[in-house]
């Protein structure tokens, strides 16, 4: 892939030779931008697990945008301005429970569709449930296994009028478990726990407003492959049942696969970390959606203890293009404005097998 044919890339690398290849310092966390009101999390609290950010415009302030914390059945719509987040109206996702207790959606992707209609998509993990302590005996807790696997196998999408909190055409799909199923590449890794490298979802895009794209945090395919599947929205939702798809296997280093996607123009901005859990590095990539090459934007310059796991485009900038991150593990998800100026790029491609 050439410069010349990825556009809006080369402006993002205009800031190369002024940097000189100089690292930049680690960004901190109170380089955050504040947060009114409340990003509600477990158990009422304020959220420490935020996993997902998408507004209704890619452009200008203030936004209307929805965020998701990956332990709740909620999602909670803000307000964006250039500096803050103010915190709206709950939005009720689903209401699976197991023993008469709520499971959580494990939402971990959002992502904004000006199509026909316009729509906000919520993606859930459609994996494992985590259980870093394996308190879940595969045996005695089958039927809880199941239960919340179920919970998080949806696409939850719905219809807004803005940040009042109401919503209307809500609409639940656990089709994508189906499509998942059908591939080769993706079935045996099904329903494993993730430090095994089984299947979690964690990235959330939709292309020209018809096209469904789930990035994979697991399983790496090769060792270093990260995964990114293709589903018609109407294959989803509505009428059709197609089990139709493609997979793109990305090169985003070894150990890392997809911690975020987001829409920007003609390009999807890939946040890449590591699959496993601790501390590695993060980067932003640009991908164009149909090819399995991508181009290294920047390493991103946060403690490695740190887990960036939403990635929203704030605008343009004289050297590149201005970004929000959103970290699980940060209070309220310590919102963060990074500029992407690059360190060049890096254009590779992944083996079919």
């Amino acid at each position: 892939m050439t410069l010349a044919r990825t556009g809006w890339i080369a402006t993002l690398l205009l800031g190369l030779v002024a940097a000189g290849g100089m690292q930049p310092a680690l960004a901190a966390a109170d380089d955050a931008w504040p947060v009114t009101k409340r990003l509600l999390g477990e158990d009422g609290g304020k959220s420490k697990d935020v996993s997902g950010i998408a507004c209704t415009t890619t452009e200008g302030f203030p936004r209307s945008c929805l965020v998701i914390d990956d332990n709740l059945q909620d999602a909670q719509f803000i307000e964006l301005t250039d500096g803050e987040l103010v915190a709206g109206s709950p939005v009720k996702l689903i209401d699976n429970t197991f023993d008469g207790k709520a499971l959580e959606l494990d939402g971990e992707g959002v992502a904004f569709s000006k199509g026909e209609y316009e729509y906000f998509y919520i993606i859930g993990s459609h994996g494992h449930p985590r259980d870093k302590k394996h308190k879940l005996d595969p045996k005695a807790d089958a039927a809880k296994i199941q239960a919340k696997i179920a919970a998080n196998s949806q696409i939850v999408r719905f219809r807004t009028t803005g940040a009042d909190g109401n919503v209307s055409s809500l609409e639940r799909t656990p089709r994508l478990r189906d499509v998942i199923a059908s591939d080769p590449a993706l079935r045996p890794f099904m329903d494993m726990r993730l430090e095994t490298n089984g299947l979690t979802i964690e990235g959330l895009a939709i292309k020209d407003d018809r096209t469904l794209l789930a990035g994979f945090r697991g399983p790496l395919l090769n060792g270093k492959c990260a995964v990114v599947l293709s589903v018609e929205l109407t294959s989803l939702f509505g009428n059709g049942n197609s089990t139709d798809h493609r997979l793109y296997r990305l090169p985003l280093g070894d150990g890392r696969g997809v911690r975020d996607l987001a829409s920007f123009g003609d390009r999807i901005l890939v946040l890449a970390g590591p699959v496993a859990d601790g501390p590695g590095a993060y980067s932003v990539y640009a991908w164009d959606g149909t090819s399995e090459s991508v181009e290294l934007l920047k390493d991103l310059p946060f403690d490695p203890e740190r887990k960036p796991e939403g990635l929203l485009p704030l605008d343009k900038t004289s050297s590149g293009l201005r970004v929000l991150i959103m970290f699980d593990g940060d209070k309220e998800g310590a919102p963060t404005p990074i500029e992407i100026s690059g360190s060049g790029p890096r254009s590779s491609s992944c083996p079919a097998s």
